[in-house]
């Protein structure tokens, strides 16, 4: 069976790259003329930050449309999965429209049951975030995990997309919202009531909000590019807590979609790791060396308000094992960042002691367990490959191989080994 979508995933701590993959992606289909139908975003929420840089010079952070949007005609649908903040996609709409397109709400489907972020989401986690002090997790400061905990503990009263076409409805969950956690808290939380849901409301018109049946009319048409957020290591029950996101980062909502579609067996799972490994915030990184830091700085990944400093490390083929391994194995992978020369940087291949290890039944506990673990981390570090050698040596290391490159930011720095899109690339297990 020939693969009908793709589902792009970090194998990492997140900013390895999956912005500029689904943007290349999506140009080189419509270039062989055979279009992404939508990209399909199926995890996290607004505080995901994937850069794209165009070969005019044009470059946007996506948080909540779909790294494609720039290639004429690919549409973004955010699953029922999706933490759908519409404060955060209006500011995103409009500067998307100073750079050139022209109605972004027209390219955007939203489900119904997507869980909606307020500001009393986002406040909250501020709150709690400040209080830990240096205890700090590198939150995002965006309201993801709050949004999430409530749903959990409060599910009738959880504010959904569709619910900004019933303004009754709304009104009554954002007041459970705000009440809730103003009261946990002890502080009073903004912004007005009433402007709040004028704001929402008129989100619910701006979009079109959809049902299940549409989702499944889509990805039985396509193709789709399943967009992924942040990383692996970042998994709720997979990465290393208390340091991970409130969302399942692996290949698993992409795939729970296609087979509600009955095209379950026709995703192909892209990995995406860069030639060196980083982190933005608090948390372990084994690899991590002061020098490449200072050397290799990024140029759309700073130092922010509530995630901390981007730190840099050694390829750390370890860590990205335990990706794959939690994923049960991925069909190819996308190379980042392949331009980056340092004589300082190496790669490593193994830990002094035990390595991660993937848990039958993950939970919490364990996951605190592999923290402490990857906190006592001794990578044996070696000489990074020669520039030419790297894909052979990824492809080893990971037990996939390398079918896409990337040597730049911008869309034309990349370069294929397979032609994804193409449809004569055979299933995962084919």
């Amino acid at each position: 069976m020939t693969a009908r979508h793709i589902a792009v995933v970090d194998l990492g701590f997140g900013d390895a790259g999956k912005g500029t993959t689904v943007d290349r992606l999506c140009a080189r289909a419509r270039d062989e003329g055979r279009p992404v139908a939508a990209v399909v975003r199926f995890n996290g929420g607004a505080q995901a930050a994937h850069n794209v840089v165009t070969d005019d010079g044009r470059h946007h952070t996506f948080a909540q449309f779909g790294s494609g949007t720039f290639t004429p005609g690919t549409r973004t649908h955010l699953s029922r999965f999706m933490l759908v903040d519409p404060l955060a996609l209006a500011a995103e709409a409009e500067h998307l429209r100073t750079l050139g397109v022209a109605d972004p709400f027209t390219l955007l489907t939203v489900d119904r049951d997507a869980l909606l972020t307020t500001p009393y989401h986002a406040a909250a986690n501020r709150a709690r975030e400040a209080a830990r002090g240096a205890d700090r997790h590198g939150s995002c400061g965006m309201g993801i995990g709050e949004t999430a905990a409530f749903a959990l503990a409060h599910p009738d009263l959880a504010p959904r997309a569709g619910d900004c076409r019933a303004p009754d409805v709304l009104r009554r969950k954002l007041v459970a919202v705000r009440d809730a956690l103003t009261a946990e808290l002890g502080v009073e939380l903004g912004p007005d009531l009433d402007a709040c849901v004028d704001a929402f409301t008129g989100f619910g018109r701006a979009v079109r909000v959809v049902d299940e049946a549409y989702t499944r009319r889509l990805l039985r048409g396509g193709p789709v590019v399943f967009e992924g957020a942040q990383g692996v290591l970042l998994d709720e029950w997979h990465g290393f807590h208390p340091y991970t996101t409130w969302s399942t980062t692996t290949f698993a909502n992409a795939e729970t979609l296609a087979a509600e579609a009955g095209v379950g067996e026709g995703v192909y799972r892209l990995g995406v790791v860069r030639t060196y490994t980083t982190r933005h915030g608090a948390g372990p990184l084994p690899t991590e060396d002061a020098a490449l830091t200072a050397a290799l700085p990024d140029a759309y990944n700073g130092t922010g308000r509530w995630q901390g400093a981007f730190r840099v490390g050694h390829f750390d083929a370890v860590a990205h094992r335990y990706a794959v391994a939690v994923c049960a194995g991925v069909d190819g992978l996308a190379l980042t960042h392949t331009d980056v020369r340092h004589p300082g940087l190496g790669v490593a291949r193994a830990y002094e002691g035990a390595e991660p290890r993937v848990a039958d039944a993950p939970d919490l506990a364990h996951a605190e367990r592999l923290t402490a673990r990857m906190f006592a981390a001794r990578p044996i570090v070696e000489r990074a490959p020669a520039p030419a050698e790297w894909p052979d040596f990824v492809a080893a290391e990971l037990g996939a191989p390398v079918t896409l490159l990337s040597f730049g930011p911008a869309t034309g720095d990349k370069g294929e080994r397979q032609v994804l899109l193409s449809g004569n690339i055979g299933a995962r297990g084919a």
